[in-house]
């Protein structure tokens, strides 16, 4: 695969890894860790991770959402006021309490949230001297991973340590692009890094896929960028696009995923539309392993 010129490989999650949850499905016994990161700001980073989480807990399926964002705007995207926190992702991380202990209930019901405070953003330096420093989330993950079916993590805009952090623990990268200009810029540094993590830290590490957001298809650069996004990566390229959407912009700053701010609105079902696909490419091996 070309990008920016260059050619990358990097594995892809192996499907019908899970297939869990209630309704007849096949209970799991260990949660799938998904890392939704790009380094490149304003993509729907937070938006998918999000929603994603909020649409998959509604399809009946067991999720956490773990913001190791230290703007903790996936915190506040679920309702939770982060002045009045008493635990948080933080406190998992540097050692003060069991992960369990952090994570709170959402408004959707099956939905759990780790939180992110505003301690949050001096943790890259206190982990700067912790042994074993990476995989400092992937140990407190460990506790809490037989309580779900699926954990989202919503990573930095940044490949800091944070962000590798996430993707040691993580079982795959969900990586969404913005569907304008530049939406490849960085996006080989990214995989180089996951192939990098992957190397040395985390061999089992997959791309989940790429999913395209921001899209506006009366724009002729949106399908453009749509178009060759597909080309380099048509297989990892999720069908499903998320479309730009007044009220999927909106329900952030009401505390609302966008199924519950309006159910209705294009973005809900953009978003339901990619965690039925996301559980289908989870699902459809399933019997073959």
């Amino acid at each position: 695969m070309l990008v920016e010129g260059r050619t990358v490989a990097l594995p892809t999650a192996r499907r019908g890894r899970r297939s869990g949850g209630p309704s007849g499905r096949v209970a799991t016994t260990m949660a799938k860790t998904i890392a939704v990161a790009n380094q490149k700001g304003g993509v729907g980073k937070t938006t998918t991770s999000v929603n994603l989480a909020a649409c998959l807990a509604a399809l009946q399926f067991r999720t956490l959402l773990v913001d190791i964002d230290p703007q903790g705007n996936a915190t506040s995207g679920v309702g939770c006021d982060r002045a009045s926190l008493g635990r948080s992702i933080y406190d998992a991380l540097s050692g003060a309490c069991e992960l369990s202990d952090a994570v709170i209930p959402t408004t959707v019901e099956l939905l759990s949230l780790a939180p992110a405070s505003t301690d949050l953003a001096g943790a890259e330096v206190e982990l700067v001297g912790v042994t074993d420093r990476e995989r400092v989330l992937r140990a407190a993950l460990a506790s809490v991973a037989h309580d779900y079916d699926y954990v989202l993590i919503d990573c930095p805009p940044s490949l800091g340590l944070l962000t590798i952090n996430a993707l040691v623990a993580a079982d795959t990268v969900l990586v969404p692009i913005q569907t304008e200009y530049y939406a490849l810029e960085g996006l080989a540094r990214l995989l180089d890094t996951i192939e990098l993590v992957r190397r040395s830290l985390n061999g089992a590490l997959a791309l989940e896929g790429l999913v395209l957001t921001m899209h506006d298809g009366r724009n002729n650069l949106s399908r453009q960028v749509e178009a060759e996004v597909r080309e380099h990566f048509a297989a990892q390229t999720y069908e499903t696009v998320i479309p730009r959407n007044v009220r999927l912009s909106e329900s952030p700053s009401f505390g609302q995923p966008i199924i519950l701010y309006d159910i209705r609105s294009v973005g809900a079902k953009s978003y339901l539309d990619l965690a039925r696909e996301f559980i289908e490419r989870n699902a459809s091996t399933h019997a073959q392993l």
